[in-house]
């Protein structure tokens, strides 16, 4: 069992969870994380956009969270499962990389948000990639 990816992958399940909760309890949770004052407004005024964007992204961290489980060897392996945590690394390293340069020009949500998402992703890329470079062999 590989313990990077296996924190990898809860990692990805909270991030899906936190997700969730701005779904659940709405404009307070997407403003406290940063997600910007527009989605906020949205979700108060009952729009489903903000919704169905963030079940989107549920989705997506969901399943980024059963590859890393998979290739960690706590669940049976997934298909194309080298592939999919090459993509889902890079993805990972480069949102972490990319953050960074919005801080200083936001785009609609905070500066803090851009420090602390990317800071997130980045170490999640790193978690991924040192935990698949460990992995390799046996996927």
């Amino acid at each position: 069992m590989n313990i990077l990816l296996v924190v990898a992958g809860a990692l990805s399940a909270l991030a899906a969870l936190a997700h969730i909760g701005c779904i659940y309890f709405g404009a307070s949770w997407y403003r406290f994380f940063g997600a910007g004052e527009q989605m906020a407004i949205m979700a108060e005024q009952g729009s489903l956009r903000p919704t169905i964007i963030t079940s989107g992204i549920v989705l997506v961290l969901s399943i980024w969270s059963l590859y890393a489980f998979s290739a960690a060897g706590l669940i049976g392996k997934l298909p194309l499962i080298r592939t999919a945590l090459i993509m889902i690394t890079a993805i990972y390293l480069l949102r972490g990389v990319a953050g960074f340069f919005f801080i200083s020009n936001p785009l609609g949500r905070s500066p803090e948000f851009w420090f602390w998402s990317s800071a997130i992703c980045l170490s999640l890329g790193l978690l991924h990639l040192i935990g698949l470079k460990q992995q390799w062999a046996s996927l």
